[in-house]
């Protein structure tokens, strides 16, 4: 079970003007929380999963389960509910903005910022993923249950067409659905791998035109990998020989 670290950094090789203050990272923990804790996060991630298409944005709910707990808030302020503008009074509004700050206060942390899930651009993560591969410290920086989140971000972001967006909630791209598969494939999904994700996901590479098109950036990140010019070679070769891309 994962857990949101706050404002740490036992680490000699980390270096801080501020004692870490603002510093968030996701623990691994095997043997954290109850089999109940464990079964709420699994139902909100299948929540996520079964709604991808249409709430895109995961809200830091796992954040948020964990705050739950941690600072539990009693709601105890009455919602206001209104139906016309008539209705809007200075008291009304007063304790609609205590409700407010009521809530956002169980979302702070000790140290007085709001942490938060940098979520959105879809083309940041396979830059990480590519450097790490070709300097080849991917296992080490990213241990097993790290890539494992990463797969599964990427496959809950993947569009019902089989690409991916600039960002999460945008239409399919070739900059991001070629890159996406490639830091699919460097995690070690098999080519038919996600129950049929991967196999979309390169159609739809193929349907557009193939890799070639992918922007100068994109470009950048493939030939750091060799990849782009052996795509080339392929895409010149029969066309059953994409399928080994």
């Amino acid at each position: 079970m994962w857990k949101l670290k706050l404002s740490e950094g036992n680490d000699v090789r980390l270096e801080s003007a501020n004692n870490h203050i603002g510093r968030q990272y996701w623990e691994f923990d095997p043997n954290l929380g109850t089999p109940q804790e464990q079964a709420q996060v699994e139902k909100a991630r299948d929540e996520f999963k079964k709604n991808r298409f249409h709430d895109k944005q995961s809200s830091d709910l796992l954040m948020r389960i964990q705050f739950a707990k941690e600072n539990p808030c009693e709601m105890e302020i009455p919602q206001v509910k209104v139906k016309t503008e008539k209705e809007i009074t200075d008291e009304a509004v007063a304790t609609t903005l205590r409700r407010a700050l009521r809530f956002y206060s169980t979302l702070q942390t000790e140290d007085g910022f709001w942490s938060g899930d940098y979520g959105g651009p879809l083309f940041l993560l396979p830059g990480l993923v590519i450097g790490l591969s070709i300097t080849g410290a991917l296992n080490a920086i990213l241990p097993l249950e790290h890539r494992h989140e990463i797969l599964r971000y990427l496959y809950n972001h993947q569009n019902i067409d089989g690409g991916w967006g600039l960002h999460i909630e945008g239409t399919s791209t070739m900059f991001c659905t070629a890159l996406c598969y490639v830091t699919l494939r460097l995690l070690g999904e098999a080519m038919d791998g996600g129950d049929g994700s991967m196999e979309k996901a390169r159609k739809w590479i193929l349907d557009h035109g193939g890799v070639t098109y992918i922007p100068s950036w994109g470009k950048m990140w493939l030939s750091l990998l060799a990849c782009l010019a052996r795509v080339q070679i392929l895409a010149a070769c029969k066309p059953r020989a994409t399928r080994e891309i």
